[in-house]
């Protein structure tokens, strides 16, 4: 795929004829130098934005082919997401920025869901407090529950430890792979971080909008010999 951008009379590329596929289930770290498009190429795997050449394929469907009302549907239904910056709304309990989603979908107990969800991330006593009063470490721990509230197939993480101590972080990275091997859900992440990038089956290397390297036999033995 390629994705171009217009500005003024002049085009700048921001992905080169980038092509791969990821088998369900697996565990994929987008590293790279700022700049490199790795977030852009997050939007465009989640279908937040459409190439400019080139077609994308999420849980089966074709991206190319949907309005940007299914493209919202399939997210809906398939796509959990988590951000750098938590993303959370203010005006609502953490129990309630869980189990909107959940409601939105038409699930029947979303409260019982979005209570077990915290509790799994180890929040079930914090349910009623509002963002501005948890930690940055608990409301990225809100974030993952409300992430996997459908339960999703593919979760897109962008820089979720990026606003966290080097604790709270590896903490949050412990809990995303855990909910990973549990559900056999999808797990794409952009990361600067190596070390959490080796913790990924597969890591995907961009340079200057192209695919530079593809690296699944290495991270593999990582985790091998790690184990």
């Amino acid at each position: 795929m390629t994705k171009q951008v217009t500005t003024g009379s002049s085009s700048l590329t921001i992905l080169d004829d980038v092509s791969f596929e990821i088998s369900e289930g697996q565990s994929v770290a987008i590293v790279g130098a700022s700049g490199s498009g790795k977030t852009t190429l997050l939007g465009l795997l989640a279908g937040l934005d459409l190439p400019t050449r080139g077609e994308v394929t999420l849980a089966g469907r074709r991206l190319n082919g949907l309005d940007e009302d299914g493209r919202a549907a399939l997210r809906g239904g398939a796509v959990g997401f988590v951000f750098q910056s938590f993303q959370l709304l203010a005006s609502l309990t953490a129990l309630e920025n869980v189990m909107l989603p959940l409601e939105l979908a038409g699930v029947g107990d979303a409260r019982g869901l979005a209570v077990e969800l915290l509790r799994r991330v180890g929040l079930d006593a914090r349910g009623h407090h509002y963002p501005r009063q948890l930690s940055g470490g608990e409301q990225q721990r809100v974030a993952i529950a409300r992430a996997f509230s459908g339960p999703p197939r593919v979760l897109f993480a962008d820089e979720p430890t990026g606003n966290l101590d080097a604790v709270t972080g590896g903490e949050i990275v412990e809990l995303m792979f855990d909910l990973n091997r549990e559900r056999g859900t999808t797990l794409i992440l952009v990361t600067h971080d190596e070390s959490l990038a080796q913790r990924c089956a597969r890591r995907l290397r961009l340079a200057g909008g192209r695919l530079v390297g593809d690296d699944f036999a290495a991270a593999r033995a990582v985790l091998s010999d790690a184990g």
